[in-house]
């Protein structure tokens, strides 16, 4: 519904509000692929994707590519998979 609004329908503080969606979504989708198995499980030990995902964020600070930071990150998880 609000995608449908102009963005001149609103006033500066809801857009600043607004803004801060983003942010506050992606972690609930990425937590839950991360750090929970099939099962539902919190699974910590053993798990790649921590490493990747920790991998990939140092890189994603350091470079401020989004390219970089999905190849380095699905790098790291595929070589710990397959090792």
């Amino acid at each position: 519904m609000i995608a449908l609004l102009k963005k001149e329908m609103f006033n500066d503080r809801m857009r600043e509000i607004l803004s801060f969606v983003p942010a506050a979504i992606f972690p609930a989708i990425i937590f839950p692929a991360i750090f929970l198995d099939n099962s539902g499980s919190f699974h910590f030990e053993d798990n790649p994707k921590i490493l990747a995902s920790i991998i990939a964020v140092i890189v994603g600070m350091l470079s401020n590519n989004i390219l970089a930071t999905i190849i380095s990150g699905l790098t790291v998880y595929w070589f710990l998979i397959f090792i």
